[in-house]
């Protein structure tokens, strides 16, 4: 059941709008000005605020203004009998859903109390999404290797820096190169992912920089790039050591102009974009081949992360576990699964090939074929691995 606070000085508009609001079924709280209103707030979790404008010690805008500085997510609907425009803008801007004034229609308070709730539950399941999606790409551990990974990305997301990630496939580079951009400056614009071993080396400049029509034979309409997408924003260029050595210089240029050209224009267009790079090969070695452009290495390299292989953490093994355990139980909507300490043992003394990528397959298999709690047994059984 929804649950309302009406703020207002008036008892007979307290009331009123009591009545109606709990003959349509809400759960309705009271509050005779302002100060009590604002102290309710902050207590106690309501969906939405009738608020009037005009009360003694302080006025309902005080109050919006107030609650949305101590992050009180309650839906405001200011009402008052001398509204005008400006008082409705001034509002509006100050975080209120909306502005109806007295003596208020009954039928649009309804219907902009239902849309009001309509939003106020919209925004507490972006929080819950936000929240799940931050617990699936949180970076898990507490080695020594993982925890100077974890420091180093603290120091360096809120700065401009370019970053280059190093490490095996299935490490989790790209978990670094999203938490980067999450604690950045940038968090709020894009973050764009391109993944440069998986695009044909004809078409990565296409990617990268966009194309106008006419291009080339296939170019039946002007395409926007990556580099383009990602303004304001990170762009990830994930397996950066497969780029071609023709796109590698192109970036180059677009990293020291802060400008693209895309393919068959003449436009340049002017980019403001954070470059975070990730490979899984010694580029100082593609350099030695000519494989790969020094200088472009040195303008990608401000900042190396090397994230460690898992074998190099086995002792994050058991908190991976359970993490995976919980995450892959979600998806599954079933109770998490328990697992032994001897099976925990075995799972720590495998080399993990594959890394984190590897033990996760590993996990939802167990899940899948082993019993209420994971064995020693299950484990020797299901992932193949020897005591």
């Amino acid at each position: 059941m929804p649950k309302i606070l009406i703020i207002d000085d008036e008892q007979s508009i307290r009331n009123t709008l009591k009545e109606i609001l709990e003959y349509e079924k809400y759960d309705v709280d009271e509050a005779k000005n302002g100060e009590e209103g604002l102290k309710k707030l902050t207590k106690e979790k309501f969906d939405a605020a009738l608020c009037d404008i005009k009360m003694p010690k302080m006025d309902g805008l005080e109050v919006l203004e107030k609650a949305v500085e101590q992050g009180v997510d309650t839906q405001f609907i200011m009402i008052s009998a001398h509204g005008t425009i400006e008082t409705a803008v001034e509002a509006t801007k100050k975080g209120a859903y909306d502005f109806i004034q007295k003596p208020p229609d009954l039928n649009r308070l309804l219907v902009t109390l239902r849309n009001a709730l309509d939003k106020s539950t919209l925004v507490n399941e972006t929080k819950v999404l936000k929240k799940k999606i931050s617990k699936t790409f949180d970076i898990v551990g507490e080695s020594e290797a993982i925890s100077q990974v974890k420091e180093t990305i603290e120091k360096v997301a809120p700065t401009e820096a370019r970053v280059l990630v190093t490490g095996e496939n299935g490490t989790g580079k790209e978990l670094v190169a999203k938490w980067i951009h999450e604690k950045s400056n940038r968090s709020k614009g894009p973050l764009v992912e391109v993944n440069c071993a998986a695009i044909p080396s004809e078409l990565i400049e296409s990617e990268l920089f966009g194309h106008e029509k006419g291009a080339f034979t296939s170019a039946v309409k002007q395409r926007i790039g990556k580099f383009e997408q990602a303004n304001s924003g990170t762009l990830f260029l994930d397996e950066i050591g497969d780029m071609s050595l023709s796109a590698q210089a192109k970036v180059l240029r677009a990293l020291q102009e802060n400008k693209i050209t895309r393919v068959g224009g003449d436009k340049e267009i002017k980019v403001n974009v954070r470059i975070v790079a990730a490979t899984n090969k010694d580029l100082k070695a593609e350099i030695a081949e000519n494989k790969f452009r020094e200088d472009l290495y040195h303008r990608l390299s401000v900042i190396l992360i090397k994230v460690p292989a898992l074998r190099d953490r086995k002792d994050d093994i058991p908190l991976l576990v359970g993490k995976f355990l919980n995450d892959i139980a979600m998806e599954y909507g079933t109770k998490p699964k328990d697992v032994s300490p001897k099976a925990i043992t075995l799972l720590q003394s495998h080399d993990w090939t594959g890394n984190i990528r590897e033990l996760r397959n590993v996990v939802e298999r167990l899940i899948i074929m082993s019993g209420a709690t994971i064995t020693e047994e299950e484990v020797a059984k299901y992932a193949d691995i020897k005591s």
